[in-house]
């Protein structure tokens, strides 16, 4: 009978353990951690018109990647059936490598890793991001 209090206390223990680890990933923080010189290019995709620029300035890519860095972001809902997007956006680094993708949908939320993250400050710029199509040249989808 003890065998099976022991065995029953480190199910308990490990489940426990996966509970609070998991809760502690709806704690706000930060998706975007990056040196905005380390940034090479950025690629944005619209997905309401099927348009796509890359940003290469220095001051378009600072300001961008400053706003992103500021702000800490909630995990909501879990996205896997959610189809449809504003803004695909793809950070490159220095080396030219993938550094970060993710979907933004207005100046509140991101959708990154199959789940939404929210920004209760709704301080996303995405009025400067969204208004660069007018300013760089667009390559049609």
């Amino acid at each position: 009978m003890k065998k099976w209090k022991k065995v029953l206390l480190i199910i308990i223990s490990i489940l426990l353990m996966f509970a609070g680890i998991f809760s502690l990933t709806f704690i706000p923080h930060k998706i975007i951690t990056i040196d905005p010189s380390e940034v090479s290019k950025i690629e944005i995709f619209s997905g309401n018109s099927g348009d796509e620029i890359t940003v290469t300035n220095e001051n378009q890519i600072e300001h961008i990647i400053s706003n992103l860095n500021e702000i800490r972001f909630q995990k909501n809902e879990f996205v896997f059936w959610r189809l449809g997007y504003d803004l695909n956006i793809t950070i490159y680094n220095k080396n030219g490598k993938r550094y970060k993708e993710f979907i933004m949908n207005g100046n509140e939320s991101i959708r990154y890793n199959f789940f939404i993250f929210e920004d209760n400050t709704k301080s996303i710029d995405y009025d400067y991001i969204d208004n660069l199509f007018d300013i760089l040249e667009v390559k049609p989808w």
